[in-house]
């Protein structure tokens, strides 16, 4: 999809998402998306993108009977990786001061800013608590991409890698197989019912291939 047209979609989307959640006498949602799709467009990044953003926000749909609160975790998926530069490790605290700066002036909640915040700093582990409903449907929707076929397994490997391009191949290497073996020793990485059954098995597959051809090289 042309990238004006996914700027479009995503756009109608968050005005769509954020009247709802606007109280009374709240400004015009379409600065504040704007804002949001630049953060999203910036040239150092490769797979964190507006492409992704847009697919998490269609795997939430697919899970969203999971969710407590559905609207604060689109709002979460619009903010998880709203700051992102690969060469620093504080990326989803800044993303989630952002939210909370930027939610109460366009008219949230302090209740639901709240949450949307401690969902952005959840994606830093994607390890929610049992009976975290939102984290985990947040968590699976952004793992997601790891179930993908195999052809779009590769190309999102290669823009992990084009992100880091910064990084030594040995290091990389290292690093990112460190990375799935973290990943694949959990005990399951879907924590929804529909995530675990839909994507579990595919995602370990594409894991554990990655990992062989990073360790064999």
């Amino acid at each position: 999809m042309a990238p004006t047209a996914v700027h479009d979609i995503l756009l109608a989307r968050w005005s769509e998402l954020l009247r709802r959640c606007q109280e009374d006498a709240s400004p015009d949602p379409a600065p504040y998306g704007e804002n949001l799709l630049g953060r999203w467009a910036e040239p150092q990044r490769r797979y964190h993108t507006t492409d992704h953003l847009l697919a998490v926000l269609d795997r939430i749909e697919e899970l969203v009977h999971h969710c407590a609160d559905p609207d604060a975790v689109r709002l979460a998926a619009w903010f998880h990786d709203a700051v992102y530069r690969p060469d620093r490790s504080e990326n989803e605290e800044r993303s989630a001061q952002l939210a909370e700066r930027a939610l109460p002036e366009a008219g949230v909640s302090a209740a639901r800013t709240a949450e949307v915040a401690r969902l952005v700093r959840l994606t830093v582990t994607h390890d929610p608590a049992p009976g975290d409903t939102d984290g985990e449907v947040l968590c699976d929707a952004d793992l997601a991409v790891l179930a993908g076929p195999p052809q779009a397994y590769a190309a999102y490997a290669a823009a992990v890698r084009q992100e880091y391009g910064f990084v030594p191949h040995d290091a990389f290497r290292e690093g990112r197989a460190a990375v799935l073996r973290q990943l694949l020793d959990l005990p399951r990485l879907f924590r929804t019912e529909t995530g675990h059954d839909r994507w579990e098995r595919t995602a370990r597959h594409n894991m554990a291939t990655e990992l062989e051809l990073l360790t064999s090289t």
